[in-house]
């Protein structure tokens, strides 16, 4: 279907650009996006993926809003504190592109529904704040053969990579998966919450914002993705890293010995 006179107007800065086009726009639109968490990393990645006009954008999360989060999570309002963050999403996403469907799923994620909700997405940004979601939420992928886009968020800092391990790369070998780059989660206590350690607002927008710009990547097609490469921002610093990462034979999800799924779940 052909964009319409307001959405070519709307979109009229990407359709310029060589790297994405009318074409490109169309793809957006096509797109069926999941959001876990809306968050910190989901909600500046929400308005930009909305903003950007991708077709359906769907947000699981099982909070409410409180007046804490409001320091980061930008998609939310002072006046829907205690109303659920996937309700104050979704009216903040309809407020600024009526062109966006939003799907909200209320409910925190887990084996026994993560495999229902991720296969009728495209892509998948995990934006969640602990392993035992991401360790899921990159398997259930995996098995979908969904592209993942995952984001983490510390004090200062943030980490932002793409998981495309049910491909392979131009080499022939497996892309690597979740697993191959961090094997197992840390010890319990070592990696202290948001409500211990503190985070600077900011640092959420510039993951989010990145995460968005790597699902934009991997609508369209454009640029180098970080499949295979963990970008690593010092914001105390304002230093940007890049570790390249490969696929571990020795992984139990697609190595050449994978553990059994019930194994997995339980980690």
């Amino acid at each position: 279907m052909a964009l319409s006179p307001e959405e070519l107007e709307r979109y009229a800065r990407h359709i310029v650009l060589r790297e994405v086009g009318g074409q490109g726009q169309a793809k957006i639109r096509a797109a069926r996006v999941l959001l876990i968490g809306a968050g910190g990393i989901g909600s500046p990645a929400l308005l930009y993926l909305a903003a950007a006009g991708v077709g359906t954008l769907g947000i699981v999360d099982d909070d409410k809003v409180s007046l804490s989060n409001l320091q980061r999570q930008i998609i939310h309002a002072t006046s829907h504190v205690g109303r659920p963050k996937t309700e104050s999403a979704s009216l903040a996403i309809s407020r600024l592109n009526p062109h966006v469907n939003t799907e909200v799923h209320e409910l925190r994620l887990d084996a026994g529904n993560a495999s229902r909700i991720v296969k009728n997405y495209d892509i998948v940004l995990d934006g969640s704040d602990n392993f035992a979601t991401r360790y899921l939420v990159s398997d259930t992928c995996y098995r979908q053969q969904k592209v993942l886009v995952t984001a983490a968020l510390g004090t200062f800092d943030a980490t932002l990579t793409t998981i495309r391990a049910h491909e392979s790369g131009k080499d022939g070998k497996p892309n690597p998966t979740y697993r191959c780059l961090f094997p197992e989660a840390p010890p319990a206590g070592t990696v202290p919450a948001c409500e211990e350690a503190g985070i600077l607002g900011a640092i959420a927008g510039v993951a989010g914002t990145l995460a968005a710009v790597e699902v934009l990547r991997a609508i369209v097609g454009f640029g180098e993705s970080l499949v295979g490469k963990l970008l690593m921002m010092d914001l105390r610093n304002m230093r940007f890293e890049t570790l390249r990462y490969e696929w571990n034979p020795e992984n139990p999800l697609s190595g050449t010995a994978p553990a059994p799924k019930t194994q997995l779940s339980a980690r």
